[in-house]
């Protein structure tokens, strides 16, 4: 009976150590799939095509929206009198504000391959290495950080590819109301510049009364214009509220939101 209780305890400790050695194994071959295969694949381009790819139209739509602010705003300084002169300095300050966007926008570029090559080819595979080193050494401290450190490196990965895929839902439905507003920019730029060049024309003229009539007409000309002109500028900060939410809130929102979850997932995981 002793022999086959002595047996049993052997068997319960090999079986102990086969699984100890294989928690401190299967780490160690993640990290080296991790830095070998998964750091290849990350920081590709193609892999990153559609992202690539969206914010790269993203790019085009703040600059086609800089370019449109800032022609309206050099127009409206032709314009007589300074009833427009506000209108135009507001649409000259919306360029800093869209340049804030266009870098958002470089940085996430930049950041889409940089940020997998960070993950998979240090965070994880430090975190695999220190887990199975944790497992080794009965280091429980360790096994928590190098999860942390896991989780971390998942995080960084998605946080780009997962947010830009939330923009372009929500730019979606504005693409349209954005397109309206440069058309809209574009269409109130030449006509400032009509109603300018009508001006130095009758300037021109040496029939005083003519004058008196062309110059009534410009005037009223002008006080529509400005009215659109004003519309155009509500579009043009609506605009702006979108990209800045979909290029600078919405990034920072979703790391948020892995670091949450991860914190949430170590929470779950009983500590040893």
């Amino acid at each position: 009976m002793n022999e086959i209780k002595n047996n049993n305890d052997s068997n319960k400790i090999k079986i102990q150590d086969n699984r100890r050695m294989l928690r401190i194994v299967l780490p160690l071959i993640l990290a080296l799939i991790s830095m070998l295969v998964l750091t290849r694949i990350s920081t590709s381009r193609d892999f990153h095509a559609k992202t690539i790819a969206s914010l790269d139209d993203k790019k085009s739509t703040v600059m086609e929206l800089t370019a449109a602010s800032t022609a309206a705003s050099a127009a409206l300084t032709l314009m007589p009198g300074d009833t427009a002169t506000p209108i135009a300095e507001k649409l000259a300050d919306l360029s800093t504000y869209f340049l804030i966007v266009l870098c958002a926008i470089y940085v996430e570029k930049y950041l889409v391959t940089m940020t997998g090559y960070a993950a998979f080819l240090i965070l994880i595979p430090l975190g695999c290495i220190m887990y199975a080193a944790g497992i080794g050494f009965g280091r429980h401290t360790w096994e928590r950080i190098a999860r942390k450190l896991a989780l971390f490196g998942i995080a960084i990965a998605l946080v780009i590819p997962v947010s830009v895929k939330v923009s372009d839902l929500i730019e979606h439905t504005y693409q349209s109301s954005i397109q309206e507003t440069v058309d809209a920019a574009k269409k109130a730029t030449q006509e400032i510049q009509s109603s300018s060049e009508g001006q130095q024309d009758s300037d021109s003229s040496d029939n005083r009364g003519v004058l008196s009539g062309i110059i009534s007409g410009i005037k009223n000309g002008v006080s529509d214009i400005s009215d659109k002109v004003e519309s155009v500028l509500n579009n043009f900060i609506e605009a702006l509220a979108v990209m800045l939410v979909t290029s600078c809130v919405i990034p920072v929102l979703v790391l948020v939101f892995f670091f949450w979850l991860a914190k949430s997932m170590l929470g779950t995981v009983p500590r040893e």
